[in-house]
């Protein structure tokens, strides 16, 4: 079964490499290839237990997968060193922008989902 679940995963893969082939659109392949199989498991096209037992042993083991990234990084440690203000302020100054956007994201949701769901089911409460 494990073989057939990394098939699957390879299959979206190649998916994605042969949409920017043909698209020629600078998206990375396996996020075009991830994209897919995620829509195709709320599509109900591939289930999950097709891709199950894979995932959870790669997301188990995603530690190990940013090894070679780091070791890369030393390579670089001078330009790190010069430039570790900026590199902080910017990974500062991002995830604050990115919690804020999806903090705002979360409460128009949630808006639109409470109006919907009231909507349907029953008037909504009246504040005084």
């Amino acid at each position: 079964m494990l073989i057939i679940q990394l098939a699957v995963l390879f299959l979206f893969l190649a998916i994605g490499e042969l949409v920017v082939y043909i698209t020629d659109i600078p998206v990375p392949s396996s996020i075009i290839g991830m994209l897919l199989l995620t829509l195709s498991l709320q599509l109900r096209i591939i289930r999950l237990r097709h891709v199950a037992g894979v995932a959870d042993f790669l997301v188990g083991n995603l530690g190990f997968f940013f090894v070679p990234a780091g070791v890369a990084l030393l390579g670089y440690f001078d330009l790190i060193r010069e430039q570790w203000v900026a590199i902080v302020g910017a990974s500062a100054i991002s995830t604050f922008i990115v919690i804020g956007i999806t903090g705002w994201v979360h409460q128009i949701i949630r808006k639109s989902s409470h109006h919907h769901h009231n909507k349907n089911n029953r008037p909504m409460p009246q504040k005084s």
